[in-house]
């Protein structure tokens, strides 16, 4: 149910804007630091415990599945809210940390993708993935050459 994805988002964003709420305390800066990151986290978390642990009902998982997609949009209308005016107004240290963070996210991605090694997919299960992408529930399923990889 969906409302049980409301209520998971709910807790973890929550327990997220506490923790952020602390961490701007400990670092005595005021204003949160990283809720909203942290509740995406534990939300994450949350989600892949449930489903380990087999707590998931069929339409709860839809329900939690729907929640965490729409977060991405939460959090990036959240982040608007932000000074950034202020925040640059700081000194340069913000701008070096800015930029460092998109690079190491950067470096991070490049280096995951070079050790995953996913084989790269041939035509046919391209094909296959367009047609139920489309909506085509119908479309035939075609052995996919790349099983033996």
């Amino acid at each position: 149910m969906t409302i049980l994805g409301v209520a998971l988002l709910a807790l973890c964003t929550l327990i997220g804007v506490f923790l952020g709420d602390l961490l701007g305390i400990l670092l005595d800066v005021k204003a949160n630091v990283g809720g909203v990151g942290i509740a995406m986290i534990l939300l994450i978390a949350a989600r892949v415990w449930l489903l380990r642990h087999d707590r998931l009902g069929h339409a709860t998982k839809l329900g939690v599945e729907f929640w965490a997609s729409m977060y991405i949009p939460i959090v990036v209308a959240m982040a608007a809210q932000q000074n950034v005016v202020a925040a640059v107004s700081g000194g340069p240290i913000v701008i070096i940390a800015a930029v460092g963070s998109v690079l190491l996210c950067f470096a991070a991605t490049a280096l995951l993708g070079r050790i995953g090694g996913r084989a790269p997919r041939d035509a046919a299960e391209v094909e296959q993935a367009g047609a139920v992408i489309a909506g085509e529930t119908t479309a035939p399923m075609r052995p996919s050459t790349t099983a033996g990889r």
